[in-house]
This record gives structure tokens, C-alpha cells and sequence, in this order.
């Protein structure tokens, strides 16, 4: 078997039909669904069980999360590759066959992926309305993860897959317990270990949540684990020498966030704080302009551009106009 796509199913009775519909509809047929049921109590599992299809698997657990879902449905899958589908998300229909056709050529990498296209989320909205696909789309093979989500994010879940034998010597492959950044953890670990081989067509569409905003409130400010563990691999040495320097800058954009979100709420000593720890970025004009930031402006100023380029970010991340 190709291919074993594991969709975590936690309370997503609205969307389930589709994403399964969206992966039943799929031009490339040599593949298993395993759906795990993460405790659902909005009747979602039960639509998933009226579907006769064989390729179909079903499995229920007690409410874990969402990392404990997908090991568990990594450790099921029977597939050369596992695919990942979130419930609410859609497969374009020849997403395996450009996957399948894309690992033929690129086989010395254990993790293969596509463009994603955001859409709205609204239930009127299904099928996505596709963009016209390339016959034979752009291949981007990856040695360097951290630094090419520098220039802009690269993957997203649902348009990932990655070798099995991979996955298993790494269990669990997601952090158990975690549901923010946990795939991320994941896809920079892996790609620290193989290229990553990144197709340039967008066969995934995931829905977009609701505009974020900045919280005029202060809430503590941390780095995500993923990030300290990525930081912690590479300090230790547990990374290749050539992937140290780009992920130890990747941590000290995020810590400069950090920097800008304190100023924002109104405490530049915490700004400071999270300015001197990005100190490995203090080559480049953005560790300049958070100092200009911290000194000079005014934290409901620096508020207000931060919004702006939240707002700029959302509107520009159209993976189809980045491509």
C-alpha cells in the first residue's frame, strides 16, 4: 500500500463528510484512512462509521489530544508513506498522484509536501474552487528548513506526508500533550535528518480561522517548546553542523517577536529582556528596530503597527501568490 492518511477527529461533525469525500474523490486509489476519534462528543465518529467504503478505518480513544491522535494512527498505518488530514481540512483531487509522482523523483527525501490555499471558513465553501494546476509543477528541494521558513512559512499539516519506516523510529513523533506547535516540532526534526521536497502546486485547502488580533491585555510571554527544543539540539550539537547557525537565528526571530509583542502591552522591561536574549540576531536590521522600538516609541504606537503587520501577514500568505 502507498499511502495511509491519518485524520485526528476531535468534535468536527460539520466538516468530517467533506474532508473524507475530498479524500475518497482522489485520482491515486492505493491508500487507507485511518480516522481517530479523540473522544468526540458532537457525533462526528458516527458519520464516520456510516461510510461503507473498505479503504475507511475507524478507531476511537479516550480524549488525548491531538499528538496523541496521530502517533496513534501512525502506529496503525500500514502505507510506505503517511499522509496527515486535520477533519476540517481538503485534498485536491490529484493531491496523492502529484505526492506519488513527486517521491518517484526526489527519493532521498523522507518528507514531501505541497502549497495549501486558505479559504474562508464558511460551510458554503465546499469543493474549494481550485486554481488551475500545472501539469508538471516546480519541485523545491529543502536542505535547510529553519532558514527557508525565513523567508516565508513552508508547510502545513494537512499537505505533508512523510516515509513510515521514518516516522516509526521516531515515536511518538508528535509531542504528547502539546497542540501548539507540535507539527512543527516534528517537520524540523525530520528535516534535520533528510531534505524535504516541496511541491509547488496548492492540492491542500485548509479553512482559515478567524482573523487574529493583538489582546490589549498582557498575558505571559513564552517560547513555544518546539522552539526550545530546537534551540536545546542545537547547542548541544544533536544537529548537523550546517543546520546550527540557521536554526539558532530562526529562535532569535521568534524571541524578537516576543520583544515587540511585550513592548506592544506596555512592558519594555520584558521587551529588553527578550531583546538581549535575541542577541544572535543583532547583526540584522530587524534586532535594530526593536531596540529603535524599545527606546523610542510608545507602547500603544508599537501596538498599532504590530496589528498592521498582522493584518499584512494574513492578507499576504497566500501560498498560490507566494509561490
Amino acid at each position: 500500500m502507498k499511502f495511509s492518511i491519518v485524520i485526528p477527529l476531535y468534535n468536527k461533525a460539520p466538516y468530517i463528510s467533506d474532508t473524507l469525500a475530498s479524500v475518497l474523490a482522489q485520482s491515486f486509489t492505493d491508500f487507507e484512512v485511518i480516522v481517530v476519534d479523540d473522544g468526540s462528543t458532537d457525533g462526528g465518529a458516527e458519520l464516520v462509521s456510516f461510510i461503507t467504503d473498505p479503504r475507511v478505518r475507524l478507531v476511537r480513544q479516550a480524549n488525548a489530544g491531538v499528538s496523541a491522535a496521530r502517533n496513534h494512527g501512525i502506529a496503525l498505518a500500514q502505507g510506505e508513506w503517511v499522509a496527515f488530514l486535520d477533519a476540517d481540512d481538503w485534498h485536491h483531487p490529484d493531491y496523492l498522484e502529484t505526492l506519488a509522482w513527486v517521491q518517484a523523483r526526489c527519493p532521498g527525501a523522507d518528507t514531501v509536501a505541497s502549497d495549501y490555499l486558505p479559504v474562508p471558513d464558511t460551510l458554503d465553501m465546499w469543493p474549494p474552487r481550485w486554481p488551475e494546476m500545472p501539469r508538471s509543477p516546480d519541485i523545491e528541494l529543502i536542505a535547510d528548513l529553519p532558514r527557508r521558513w525565513m523567508a516565508s512559512p513552508t508547510l502545513c499539516t494537512s499537505a505533508v506526508s512523510v516515509r513510515r519506516a521514518r516516522l516509526l523510529r521516531m515515536q511518538p513523533c508528535f509531542p504528547p500533550g502539546e497542540s501548539h506547535g507540535e507539527d512543527l516540532d516534528l517537520w524540523f526534526r525530520l528535516a534535520e535528518q533528510a531534505p524535504v521536497a516541496l511541491v509547488h502546486a496548492p492540492l491542500m485547502a485548509y479553512r482559515l480561522a478567524v482573523e487574529g488580533s493583538l489582546s490589549s491585555g498582557h498575558a505571559p510571554l513564552a517560547m513555544p517548546p518546539f522552539l526550545q527544543r530546537m534551540e536545546q539540539r542545537a547547542l548541544a550539537g544533536a544537529m548537523p553542523l550546517a543546520r546550527r547557525g540557521s536554526a539558532l537565528w530562526l529562535v532569535a526571530q521568534y524571541q524578537l517577536t516576543l520583544a515587540r509583542q511585550a513592548l506592544a502591552a506596555g512592558s519594555r522591561r520584558e521587551g529588553w529582556a527578550w531583546l538581549l536574549k535575541a542577541r544572535r540576531a543583532a547583526a540584522g536590521k530587524r534586532w535594530w528596530l526593536t531596540a529603535a522600538m524599545a527606546l523610542f516609541m510608545p507602547g500603544p504606537l508599537v501596538r498599532n503597527w504590530q496589528r498592521w503587520r498582522v493584518r499584512r501577514t494574513v492578507h499576504a500568505a497566500s501560498p498560490v501568490e507566494a509561490g
